[in-house]
């Protein structure tokens, strides 16, 4: 629709507003299995008021505004402490795991260009359960990515991938975890290859990076992933996921400074002299930055393990639960943190999420293997039961159709 031609008041377009979102996903009530992460109303509040406090400020300026600038440092090196680097640790502050991923791309790019001139064809081989935004990276970079078979267990197959090395490949990506089944890939391994061929590994922890560690201060087994393992090039994890923080917010982490530089981008022939930048976009909300910042702040690890708790009791509840009411469920693989993914062999997964999605809620599904994931939250632990009792009702609705299903999962 056209601009209107005088403004309105805030009230009549606050109320038209009010009313587009009804029809929205109802994610206050758990019936989401992706996109929403959210704590409490309280945290709410916070990033709000954060994030509303720097609304104008811009992240691109960050000499303009050295009280970004402070927060931003503090952020990248807090989450360097969870991932096991140290105060010298350098980071990027980022929109999202699809621009840290693309980032992370580009510097291998890079630094393979700058060490391994002769390669005119750079190769990453990825397990074939990877993010897609890696594929989106390299089709935009101009690199090529092998995905490998995964093992039985759902992971990345070390010795597949050491066999599938070539005189093209320039680095190696892992997953902490992987999104759809929530598997960690086995990282120590793979950091052993990267180490043996001088390879670049990054490890995608944007789903698991900053809540991951307070899950295993926890006691839970969740295994060493990312620079406590030499040989693990960058990390990128989400704080607008498991930080809770407020969306646009993600880091991505490096070995060193040196690693970092090859994330930069440097230009100079235009009437304005040096523009350089580490991010792929130009202008940066500020309320990103400080609501990250206020997050953390706000939390402080004692609360970073409350939701860690409260996660995995979410988890805990919602697989019990399904256990419970559907004979012959099955998780696929084992995932040690608070996403994974359900099935019931001889079920068509697709009707069981067509189903749900008539009751109001939102089913992530896998294809391979046929599955619907789940990423338990705290906000998903009170309705853990509904969501037990919904899923039992689709299956039995499945059972009763046909057997094929054509219906893909998409993402957009």
């Amino acid at each position: 629709m056209p601009i209107p031609e005088r403004g309105r008041p805030w009230p009549d377009i606050a109320a038209e507003m009010e009313t587009a979102r009804a029809r929205d996903l109802d994610w206050r009530h758990g019936r989401h299995g992706a996109y929403v992460w959210y704590a409490s109303d309280e945290l709410e509040h916070v990033l709000r008021e954060a994030f509303g406090m720097f609304f104008v400020e811009n992240g691109l300026g960050i000499r303009a505004f050295p009280s970004l600038a402070r927060m931003e440092a503090d952020v990248l090196e807090s989450v360097a402490d969870l991932l096991g680097g140290g105060p010298g640790t350098p980071g990027i502050f980022t929109s999202g795991g699809t621009e840290s991923i693309f980032l992370a791309a580009y510097a291998m790019r890079e630094w393979a260009r700058a060490t391994r001139p002769a390669i005119e064809c750079p190769a990453i081989l990825a397990p074939r359960s990877a993010h897609p935004a890696l594929d989106k990276a390299a089709h935009y970079l101009g690199l090529r990515v092998r995905r490998i078979p995964v093992g039985p267990d759902y992971r990345a197959d070390p010795a597949a991938i050491r066999a599938a090395l070539d005189a093209d490949t320039i680095g190696l990506y892992a997953s902490a975890p992987a999104y759809s089944l929530g598997v960690i890939d086995p990282i120590e391994e793979l950091a052993a290859v990267a180490r043996d061929h001088g390879l670049w590994l990054h490890v995608d922890a944007c789903v698991g990076g900053i809540l991951g560690p307070f899950v295993r201060e926890l006691g839970y087994p969740v295994p060493p992933f990312a620079f406590e393992l030499d040989g693990v090039t960058s990390v990128s994890a989400d704080l607008h996921k498991s930080g809770f923080a407020a969306k646009p917010a993600s880091t991505l982490l490096f070995r060193s400074e040196a690693h970092r530089e090859f994330a930069r981008y440097t230009f100079d022939d235009w009437p304005s002299g040096t523009y350089t930048s580490l991010t792929f976009t130009g202008t940066r909300p500020g309320g990103a930055i400080a609501a990250a910042w206020a997050a953390f702040q706000f939390l402080g690890r004692e609360g970073y393990r409350q939701l860690a708790a409260a996660s995995m009791r979410a988890r805990a509840a919602i697989e019990s639960g399904l256990r419970a009411r559907i004979p012959g469920l099955t998780i696929h693989g084992q995932p040690p943190l608070y996403a994974f993914a359900w099935a019931v062999p001889g079920v068509s997964m697709g009707r069981v999420a067509a189903a749900m999605a008539r009751e109001g809620w939102v089913a992530g599904r896998t294809t391979a293997p046929d599955g619907i994931h789940v990423m338990a939250t705290p906000i998903h632990e009170p309705f853990a039961a509904e969501y037990a009792e919904t899923a039992a009702r689709a299956v039995e609705t499945a059972r009763s159709a046909p057997a094929t299903d054509t219906a893909r999962a998409t993402y957009t």
